[in-house]
């Protein structure tokens, strides 16, 4: 049985999390991995998972039916002006950066690319990634099905429709840094009142891996758990009369939209 070829242009962090949650998955045998990456310390890294190192993203296109874009958006006039003469029919041009859409790869390559569209998050780097795909005509069931496959590997994910990907990023893409400052609020409010952070940082992180597990897997609604934990006339109530009073709803909406514009604004 032939092996899946996958390959990346860009070993950071979020590429090689992919690459590693691939490789180590039951899935990994099936796959032959390549990698390229200016910095070869990063491709060094990734020979213990059996990654090939490739000299240019011009061999890794060449070898490879399903090519990562792991790059930041700045780079990607330079990246795919520079695999354009190699992109196929065959090929599957996966992208992991905000903003960027098949349209603009298709202008850059060929106007038949496959593309999948992917927004990953950071806790991927720990096999507990959050990822939204979405796939983009002419990719088959089958393609997408393996790619897929590759980020179930390292996390959790949803298929999302192509024109909600802009729309997504807030929700899974950006949301671990917002959610990383609403801890730093609690860790610094037990400090303040001399508890110290190797105390209230564990603390509060259990509580948010609780809740969250209470979110997927309780079968209770969000209103609902809200209500099991506030007590008529308790200590919950008046601490979520004091949220209720600075509008954090409203202020999550309006961090998920300016979130939104400037995915918006980066695609143009």
């Amino acid at each position: 049985m032939s092996k899946t070829t996958i390959g990346f242009i860009g070993a950071g962090n979020m590429g090689f999390a992919i690459m590693k949650g691939a490789a180590e998955s039951a899935s990994g045998a099936e796959l032959q991995i390549s990698a390229f990456d200016p910095d070869t310390e990063k491709l060094s890294r990734l020979a213990e998972y059996g990654v090939a190192a490739c000299a240019s993203g011009r061999e890794v296109l060449e070898t490879c039916k399903y090519v990562f874009l792991a790059v930041k958006p700045q780079m990607f006039d330079t990246v795919l002006a520079e695999l354009a003469p190699a992109v196929t029919k065959d090929t599957v041009l996966i992208s992991i950066a905000a903003g960027i859409t098949a349209e603009y790869i298709r202008s850059m390559t060929i106007p038949e690319a496959k593309v999948i569209l992917v927004m990953p998050n950071t806790p991927l780097l720990l096999g507990e990634g959050a990822s939204a795909l979405a796939k983009c005509a002419p990719t088959t069931d089958e393609e997408f099905a393996v790619v897929c496959r590759i980020f179930e590997s390292c996390g959790k994910i949803a298929a999302v429709p192509e024109n909600k990907m802009k729309e997504i990023i807030a929700v899974n893409g950006s949301s671990p840094a917002f959610i990383y400052l609403f801890a730093k609020a609690f860790v610094d409010y037990a400090e303040k009142e001399g508890i110290a952070k190797e105390t209230a940082l564990p603390l509060f992180a259990q509580s948010l891996i609780g809740s969250a597990k209470m979110l997927t897997d309780s079968g209770y609604s969000i209103e609902e758990l809200i209500r099991m934990v506030s007590s008529p006339g308790g200590t919950t109530l008046a601490g979520l009369d004091q949220l209720y009073a600075g509008k954090l709803e409203a202020t999550v909406d309006a961090a998920c939209t300016a979130c939104t514009k400037r995915a918006y604004e980066l695609s143009k």
